[in-house]
């Protein structure tokens, strides 16, 4: 089964659902970190959805399950 496409607004709220707090920003890029150091970069690209490698790649990085993703979106 394919992963669902959301925005990068849509991961953003997933992830500060999770704990994560954004600390920087620079451009279209936020930097959001955990309080037990994981971190993660979230794109915001206007008007468009995450490619699924992305997707894949901040799901490990903020260690949550592809089960749990599709059940939050």
């Amino acid at each position: 089964m394919k992963l669902p496409l959301i925005s990068g607004v849509d991961m953003c709220k997933i992830v500060s659902k999770l704990g994560f707090v954004m600390v920087r920003q620079k451009g279209s890029h936020t930097v959001w970190k955990h309080e037990d150091g994981r971190t993660t970069t979230i794109p915001i690209y206007s008007g468009k959805k995450l490619p699924r490698g992305l997707i894949k790649k901040i799901l490990k990085d903020v260690e949550l399950p592809v089960e749990d993703y599709l059940r939050r979106i």
